[in-house]
């Protein structure tokens, strides 16, 4: 990775001017976040990240407390600028807790397969409109569902893009198993509101979300990588219109994950809601499964 420095050299033609057209107007993003790579070449999702967050590459910021890097050998990741409050913030679904969850998980018996109503005899095909990291994703396809996932946050977007490859590439390597679950996993890019309400028809049989919802708990009862995403990623402020545009699109249930004790998304009231210790799922049922 280059130095940093205030005079960093700019890669040619990737200087962004001009107003940011991409980032969408409900989404509130309140820190300065910088992209830096190591490649001779800035690479297309580095250009494409930079673009939608209307800054350059290789240019260091004062305003910036995280740095998005495009490593060539180290793939994408997070860390703070100062280096100090926490290591690098990387998806991966390889080892650590993805892989965990994957062999010891639960099942069919967690919460969330309950949510979205995954039986022995149902795997239904989700829409998970607000994707993160694309943790409850990759726990959806481990248990037979079909996962389209959308992300509009450029830095989660390019964070969980990086992490999908690297996956295949291991899997590919060395853990079959993971490939199919892989393949049972797709990433969009884009506005999920703005692509339903262009939908003329059902995207899915089940929508999920789980909108930014403002932290609770002090900083230091929370983990560090968490803390990085709520502050890089922002508030969602138009979750009553991400319910709504769901809510037309989902064929059976749309589902919403929220933290235990906020309240439901204003407008359409659950039709019944499972808490767990730290969270719930507020449940839309639309249409029963055929557990034929």
């Amino acid at each position: 990775m280059p130095p940093l420095s205030e005079n960093s050299a700019q890669i040619p033609g990737v200087m962004i001017k001009g107003r940011n057209q991409r980032l969408p107007m409900n989404f509130l993003m309140t820190i300065a976040v910088e992209i830096f790579t190591d490649a001779s070449e800035a690479p297309l999702n580095a250009v494409v990240c930079a673009s939608a967050m209307n800054v350059s590459i290789n240019t260091r910021s004062a305003d910036a407390r995280y740095r998005l890097v495009f490593s060539v050998g180290d793939g994408t990741y997070l860390e703070a600028t100062d280096g100090k409050k926490h290591g690098r913030i990387q998806v991966d679904f390889c080892a650590g807790g993805a892989a965990h969850r994957r062999l010891y998980g639960g099942g069919k018996g967690q919460m969330i397969a309950k949510a979205v109503g995954i039986a022995a005899a149902v795997k239904p095909r989700v829409f998970d409109a607000t994707a993160g990291f694309g943790g409850d994703a990759f726990v959806l396809a481990c248990l037979g569902c079909e996962v389209v996932m959308m992300e509009r946050s450029p830095v989660a977007a390019a964070l969980l893009q990086d992490g999908l490859e690297r996956a295949r590439q291991f899997a590919q390597e060395a853990d079959a198993d993971l490939g199919e679950i892989l393949d049972r996993m797709q990433l969009l890019p884009g506005d999920s509101i703005a692509y339903l309400q262009t939908q003329t028809a059902p995207v899915a049989e089940v929508i999920y979300l789980d909108p930014m919802f403002p932290e609770r708990q002090k900083s230091a009862a929370v983990k560090k990588e968490m803390q990085a995403f709520h502050e890089v990623i922002g508030q969602d402020l138009d979750d009553v219109a991400l319910l709504q545009a769901a809510l037309a699109r989902a064929t059976h249930r749309v589902v919403v994950k929220r933290p235990r004790h906020a309240p439901p998304i204003e407008g359409a009231k659950p039709s019944y809601a499972p808490e767990g210790k730290s969270s719930r799922f507020d449940i839309y049922a639309l249409k029963s499964f055929s557990r034929t």
